[in-house]
């Protein structure tokens, strides 16, 4: 029970991190951003910061405790589109920045937050 909540607030800290991290620069339209989204990708300029402020909401959604369930469900499911789209936006075009291989981890890691969110739920209805 104990672990399960530990591991539940570490892979949902890691991920919600990572994905508060990469959501700052695109909703500044920093320089680095504008670079890999728009000239890498070809997304257009307007994309980027609505992007950005997309991610940062559903990370802040999934680490807020109490939230309704079926939001955090609609955060994690609109993260995962999130990494889906963009390891395959880096695998489709000619001359990534990076390998697209890459973002196996950043995939894994929000499975494995989803996953122990579920553990946890399933916890507290034990628990009830």
């Amino acid at each position: 029970m104990k672990t399960t909540k530990i591991l539940y607030w570490v892979f949902n800290g890691l991920f919600a991190f990572v994905m508060f991290g990469s959501a700052i620069p695109d909703i500044m339209s920093s320089p680095d951003a504008v670079k890999g989204m728009h000239g890498g990708l070809g997304y257009p300029l307007y994309f980027i910061p609505f992007l950005g402020v997309a991610k940062a909401l559903g990370a802040l959604t999934i680490i807020i405790p109490g939230l309704p369930s079926r939001l955090k469900e609609w955060a994690y499911a609109g993260l995962t589109f999130d990494l889906i789209a963009a390891t395959y936006s880096i695998h489709s075009v000619p001359q990534p920045d990076g390998p697209w291989y890459f973002m196996i981890i950043f995939l894994a890691l929000a499975a494995a937050a989803y996953i122990y969110y579920h553990k946890k739920l399933a916890l507290g209805k034990q628990q009830a």
